[in-house]
């Protein structure tokens, strides 16, 4: 499985998760992704230029704690019910947490 570094030191708020996910699961697009939950979602699904659509993925996200800190625990938490794929939307994405 492919294995991609979210590094919580990157970004501050929502709005810079967005951009970082961007940065890491996506490649040589000519347009912009939305920066919204659901965009996220179907980035995690992959076929953006890094990973295949539903090619199984590994994210190891560093510095969580200050992330959570950061985003605040319900923010987290949605987004960790995402990277879980808790409502069965078609991803296969392994989250591994670091501090």
């Amino acid at each position: 499985m492919k294995e991609f570094i979210l590094d919580g030191n990157n970004f501050h708020d929502l709005e810079g998760f967005y951009a970082e996910i961007d940065k890491l699961l996506t490649k040589d697009l000519s347009w912009k992704t939305g920066h919204n939950l659901d965009a996220f979602n179907d980035l995690l699904r992959g076929g953006f230029g890094v990973h295949e659509y539903e090619e199984p993925i590994i994210i190891k996200w560093t510095n969580y704690e200050k992330s959570k800190k950061n985003l605040g625990n319900e923010t987290v938490l949605t987004l960790l019910e995402i990277f879980l794929d808790c409502d069965n939307s078609g991803h296969s994405c392994k989250l591994e947490l670091f501090n």
